[in-house]
């Protein structure tokens, strides 16, 4: 067993393994500043997710452009506030996201939303693989799969090895790298304004609208299970709203940013050769694309270092005993196998399937939120000392879940209210508003029992 000392074991060194996976963050290692949160976001959110989430709407779903920025912009505010309050947790908690959840659900209740944001972290890391896979085929174009996905697979999964403060780094890198090559991009996007302008939409349907809010709510959204990770180091005095606005800009600027770019180049690409997102960006780009496609893969990487590293966390809050370490290297084959198998059929299912498995996220976070906000439960005792099981916690989540369903309208599943409503679905704010609602009647019951 480790005996910690007032001397940093960790601290900023960067060419070191991470000593930490769920363990409370000790006051003596506690390290940076609420403006890296700003970066580390701002980075893992200039991807080709985001992108490729900007294209559909006009390649897919022929909506027009200022619908498509209006529903981009109202998702990525709601979603990023969201991960922002998330964020603000760490500081005071000093444990990761899905531990801070063990306060409300029990140690045991934790285990249901721990285990389904392994499986959400394993997704998401194997589309972005498989997407930055494609994008470095078009760089390199007698590359087979395996060997793209696999180049790509090993770089993150070493970033997540070594842990929080490479990752930092490398975020930070990228928010500037990536910057720049998207900056280009846009500006060769808007060099051919009048293209864009001159597009007449197939489509002006509510319910598509409808589904390009909840696909950019829910994507940036999908981050707040996270989100403590990053921000545990910070000072104990750090600021909570600073470090909340600071992700909040971060997330939600980048997101959109791609998202827009991804809608325009869409535009651009209509009625050419290349319909795949990625192609049409190398295409529409000009002598730019080679670099554009560049920030593609970069951006993949970014955003996997984040959803490997929070894989494991996910696998601790299990209960899981192998080290963090070898967490990151079993995800990671995880991911690499599940990308070679499903790059060829299955990739737009797949999506599918990650962004209905979102649906659990929003009454979680609703009690999460609840429990630490309104009822103010912030000690670090609090999370490492929960019971077995909250019921409180998991019945007020459980209730959420069972009142969003008749609301849900995906691929998959169309539930009865989700049809009369054409389509439009509104079953995260369901969720996520009958879930509070429970848990805050329920946690105000137990106060006036005790």
């Amino acid at each position: 067993m480790r005996t910690e000392t007032r001397e940093p074991a960790y601290g900023t060194h960067v060419a070191a393994i991470e000593p930490y996976s769920i363990e409370h963050i000790p006051r003596w290692e506690r390290h940076g500043r609420t403006g890296h949160l700003f970066l580390l976001w701002f980075a893992a959110n200039l991807t080709i997710a985001d992108y490729a989430l900007g294209f559909l709407p006009i390649a897919a779903l022929g909506l027009p452009l200022g619908t498509t920025v209006v529903m981009l912009a109202l998702g990525n505010l709601l979603g990023a506030a969201l991960v922002g309050a998330c964020a603000a947790m760490g500081i005071r908690a000093g444990y990761p996201q899905m531990f801070v959840g063990r306060r409300s659900f029990g140690r045991v209740g934790g285990y249901l939303p721990a285990a389904l944001n392994w499986v959400s972290t394993v997704g998401w890391f194997t589309v972005n693989t498989i997407l930055g896979a494609f994008a470095l085929q078009i760089i390199w174009r007698s590359l087979p799969f395996a060997a793209a996905a696999g180049i790509l697979v090993l770089a993150q999964t070493l970033i997540a090895v070594y842990g929080h403060n490479l990752i930092h780094v490398f975020e930070w890198s990228m928010a500037v790298v990536l910057g720049v090559l998207f900056a280009v991009a846009t500006g060769v996007a808007a060099s051919h304004w009048g293209t864009v302008t001159a597009y007449r939409p197939a489509s002006h349907a509510v319910s598509s609208a409808a589904i390009v809010l909840a696909a950019s709510f829910s994507y940036v959204m999908s981050w707040s299970p996270y989100a403590s990770d990053y921000s545990r180091y910070l000072p104990e005095r750090s600021s909570l709203s600073r470090a909340a606005v600071l992700t909040f800009l971060g997330s939600g600027i980048a997101s959109f940013w791609l998202e827009v770019l991804g809608a325009v180049v869409a535009i651009l690409a209509l009625g050419k050769a290349e319909a795949n997102s990625i192609a049409a960006l190398d295409q529409v780009m000009g002598g730019f694309g080679a670099w554009a496609v560049v920030g593609v893969v970069l951006g993949a990487c970014a955003a996997n270092a984040l959803n490997l590293y929070s894989n494991t966390m996910s696998a601790r809050v299990l209960d899981l005993k192998a080290r963090r370490w070898a967490l990151a290297m079993a995800g990671g084959v995880v991911g690499f196998a599940l990308a070679v198998l499903g790059h060829k059929d299955f990739l737009l299912r797949y999506q599918d399937f990650l962004l209905f498995l979102d649906y659990w996220i929003t009454p979680w976070l609703a009690v999460v939120l609840v429990d630490f906000y309104v009822f103010r439960r912030q000690r670090p005792e609090g999370f490492s000392r929960a019971e077995g099981l909250n019921g409180r916690g998991l019945g007020s989540y459980l209730i959420g879940v069972g009142a969003s369903v008749p609301f849900m309208y995906g691929h998959y599943f169309h539930g009865p209210i989700g049809v009369r409503l054409e389509g439009v679905d509104i079953s995260y704010l369901v969720g996520f508003a009958v879930a509070a609602a429970a848990y805050l009647v329920a946690g105000r019951r137990a106060e006036a029992r005790s």
